[in-house]
């Protein structure tokens, strides 16, 4: 039987209803499923995509703000063992942002301990946050427009918490 840490096979229709199962305000119109999914599966499979709608990585962050007691070393396993723990330690920044805009020191101080997990771990290659598919021309522009998060984690994106709704 797979693990939960095995099971990356996923498509953006599930991920998304997940995310309304879950209570994901963005997608509040989706009809909720009976059971819900373990936050941390959701992180993993989401994150193990090479292609996913943007709207569903802005989500990402909100499942690590609202579900903060994950088992984080269980999680960093996961993804380090798929390659994935930059990604996932750019989400976590981007929740730890978050929490101290808000002023939740104490959720900022947890993230911030679940990213420095990651960073003994973070990968010397450029990625992207699942979007696979940039053009050589979107990929120069990014290099020269990500956020220093991005370029720490080595990631072709230019999403920052300005850009999540739920963030303000």
């Amino acid at each position: 039987m797979k693990t939960w840490a095995e099971k990356l096979t996923a498509n953006e229709d599930s991920l998304a209803s997940d995310l309304a199962t879950l209570g994901y305000p963005g997608l509040s119109y989706l009809k909720p499923q009976q059971q819900t999914r373990n936050p941390a599966e959701l992180l993993l499979t989401a994150l193990g995509q090479a292609q996913l709608d943007i709207r569903l990585v802005e989500a990402l962050p909100w499942v690590v703000l609202q579900f903060p007691e994950l088992d984080w070393r269980s999680l960093t396993a996961a993804v380090t063992s798929k390659g994935l723990q930059n990604r996932l330690g750019f989400i976590i920044g981007l929740a730890r942002d978050i929490a101290e805009q808000r002023g939740d020191s104490a959720q900022a101080a947890a993230l911030a301990r679940a990213e420095a997990m990651l960073e003994p771990a973070r990968l010397p290659h450029e990625d992207t946050l699942c979007h696979a598919a940039l053009t050589r021309a979107e990929k120069e522009w990014l290099r020269r427009h990500r956020s220093r998060a991005a370029q720490h984690w080595r990631l072709l994106t230019d999403l920052t918490a300005a850009h999540l709704d739920y963030a303000a």
